[in-house]
Protein backbone atom coordinates (compact mmCIF):
# COMPACT_ATOMS: atom_id res chain seq x y z
CA UNK A 1 0.00 0.00 0.00
CA UNK A 2 1.41 3.15 -1.16
CA UNK A 3 0.44 6.71 0.70
CA UNK A 4 1.13 10.33 -0.61
CA UNK A 5 1.92 13.34 2.32
CA UNK A 6 0.96 16.37 1.50
CA UNK A 7 4.35 17.33 -0.13
CA UNK A 8 3.35 14.65 -2.50
CA UNK A 9 6.25 12.42 -1.37
CA UNK A 10 5.74 8.80 -1.63
CA UNK A 11 5.46 7.21 2.08
CA UNK A 12 5.35 3.12 1.75
CA UNK A 13 3.35 2.22 4.33
CA UNK A 14 3.33 -2.04 4.87
CA UNK A 15 0.85 -3.96 6.84
CA UNK A 16 2.45 -6.18 9.20
CA UNK A 17 -0.73 -7.68 10.05
CA UNK A 18 0.00 -11.61 11.38
CA UNK A 19 -1.31 -12.56 7.92
CA UNK A 20 1.25 -10.95 6.37
CA UNK A 21 4.52 -12.35 8.26
CA UNK A 22 2.63 -15.90 7.96
CA UNK A 23 2.97 -15.05 4.47
CA UNK A 24 6.35 -14.43 4.38
CA UNK A 25 7.70 -16.68 6.52
CA UNK A 26 5.75 -19.40 4.60
CA UNK A 27 7.82 -17.94 1.50
CA UNK A 28 11.12 -18.26 3.42
CA UNK A 29 10.56 -21.33 4.96
CA UNK A 30 9.77 -22.82 0.99
CA UNK A 31 13.29 -21.16 0.30
CA UNK A 32 15.65 -23.01 2.95
CA UNK A 33 14.09 -26.75 1.09
CA UNK A 34 11.39 -29.12 1.51
CA UNK A 35 8.78 -28.97 4.26
CA UNK A 36 10.05 -31.45 6.81
CA UNK A 37 7.68 -32.81 9.42
CA UNK A 38 3.93 -34.33 9.97
CA UNK A 39 3.00 -31.30 11.73
CA UNK A 40 3.60 -27.68 10.92
CA UNK A 41 5.08 -27.14 14.54
CA UNK A 42 7.92 -29.69 13.33
CA UNK A 43 8.18 -28.12 10.08
CA UNK A 44 8.31 -24.62 11.51
CA UNK A 45 11.15 -25.92 13.88
CA UNK A 46 13.15 -27.54 11.00
CA UNK A 47 12.84 -23.99 9.26
CA UNK A 48 14.10 -22.06 12.31
CA UNK A 49 17.45 -24.44 12.56
CA UNK A 50 17.57 -24.23 8.79
CA UNK A 51 17.25 -20.23 9.26
CA UNK A 52 20.06 -20.22 11.71
CA UNK A 53 22.42 -22.44 9.61
CA UNK A 54 22.12 -20.19 6.79
CA UNK A 55 22.98 -16.97 8.87
CA UNK A 56 25.86 -18.93 10.34
CA UNK A 57 26.74 -19.84 6.38
CA UNK A 58 26.72 -15.99 5.29
CA UNK A 59 28.40 -14.50 8.13
CA UNK A 60 31.61 -17.05 8.16
CA UNK A 61 31.31 -16.26 3.74
CA UNK A 62 31.74 -12.73 4.86
CA UNK A 63 34.47 -12.99 7.67
CA UNK A 64 36.03 -15.12 5.21
CA UNK A 65 35.98 -12.84 1.84
CA UNK A 66 36.92 -9.34 4.32
CA UNK A 67 39.86 -11.37 6.19
CA UNK A 68 41.20 -12.80 2.38
CA UNK A 69 40.69 -8.98 0.82
CA UNK A 70 43.06 -7.60 3.96
CA UNK A 71 46.02 -10.44 3.21
CA UNK A 72 46.02 -9.31 -0.66
CA UNK A 73 45.94 -5.69 0.14
CA UNK A 74 42.40 -5.04 -1.30
CA UNK A 75 40.29 -3.47 1.51
CA UNK A 76 41.60 -2.17 4.99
Amino acid sequence: MQCMNTAGTIIVNIDWSKNVIAKWWRIWAKSLGEKVGETDAQANAVAVIRTFWWVVHILTCFAIIIHNTTKLGWWG
